[in-house]
């Protein structure tokens, strides 16, 4: 019922599918193949939660940017500026404090673990010169067309080596081969094997809706807001990625349009807090929602020390 209700509600909530040429924050359609390769392998390294505390957000030209919003659009500026700046070279050797300097919101706020998003840098920096020559194409190329070749490495295996991209349920992989696939950068063999990029937006609409049931513990860990484990966090978007494989076969979308329709719905609506069905009467999904009128209680699992997504 869900995947028939989403099917149903896709073309409300997903206006078009995204190029991933909007220049507020990505490169030009035209641009140099492996300058734009760059630019997403290396922004796709460090695009997790930006904030801790304080919402990282500012208003430029009149228009409000957060979070991976605004995150993409200090990129895209700095890509302007210099279209080199993402150069594995620099990357390699690139610091903390040049990484608060870059993403500093107006009034001062940084993103708040410019450190860690510098070390994932200066790692996928040095690892791309010393194993793929410096070369993003060449990491494609070395996939030979698959995520999971079945004699050699796919995309998924390859991608594996750099710390940023580590993460057990691939987050990061899946959001990477989602843009440049869209950009057309890239041919899938094997594109049964994409899958949706889980993040927390995904893991807390899949909760709501019921897609995915916790036992007790792990529930009243959710309802209580206590802290996930490692274990227990990889575990639960694992189980996640899998329940969206289902939405994507039943409602035939393909997983990067479902991660379209999810992310935005998770951020329209389905808002971590003061959800649409507890502040309006319309929710896209509410004839099929478990939590309907009372989703606020389920908030979303408390895992946030991570650079995995």
């Amino acid at each position: 019922m869900v995947a028939r209700a989403i099917r149903e509600s896709f073309t409300m909530v997903v206006n078009t599918i995204e190029d991933f040429t909007d220049p507020r924050y990505y490169p030009p359609k035209y641009e140099e193949v492996e300058n734009v390769l760059r630019y997403f392998f290396f922004m796709v390294a460090i695009d997790h939660r930006t904030s801790r505390l304080k919402p990282f957000e500012m208003y430029i030209n009149g228009e409000s940017y957060h979070g991976a919003d605004l995150l993409y659009h200090l990129g895209i500026l700095k890509y302007r500026e210099d279209p080199d700046y993402f150069n594995p070279e620099r990357m390699a050797v690139i610091s903390r404090e040049e990484v608060a300097r870059w993403l500093r919101a107006q009034g001062g706020e940084c993103v708040w673990d410019p450190e860690v998003r510098a070390e994932l840098l200066r790692d996928a920096g040095l690892k791309l010169i010393r194993f793929f020559k410096g070369s993003v194409s060449e990491l494609i190329r070395a996939s030979r067309g698959y995520i999971r070749h079945p004699t050699a490495y796919g995309l998924g295996s390859l991608l594996k080596v750099f710390k940023a991209y580590s993460d057990p349920v691939e987050k990061k992989m899946f959001l990477f081969i989602k843009f440049v696939l869209r950009r057309g950068l890239i041919e899938v063999i094997d594109t049964h094997n994409i899958e949706v990029p889980v993040d927390n937006h995904l893991t807390r609409v899949a909760l709501r809706l019921g897609l995915v049931r916790l036992d007790n513990y792990l529930m009243h860990k959710v309802l209580s807001r206590s802290e996930f484990t490692y274990e227990e966090d990889i575990e639960l978007r694992t189980a996640v990625r899998r329940a969206y494989g289902y939405v994507s076969k039943i409602s035939s979308i393909r997983p990067d349009y479902l991660d379209d329709f999810l992310w935005t719905f998770g951020r329209k609506y389905c808002t971590r807090e003061n959800p649409a069905c507890e502040r309006s009467n319309f929710c896209p999904l509410s004839s099929v929602c478990v939590s309907h009128g009372k989703a606020s209680k389920i908030v979303e699992h408390n895992y946030v020390n991570t650079f995995y997504y």
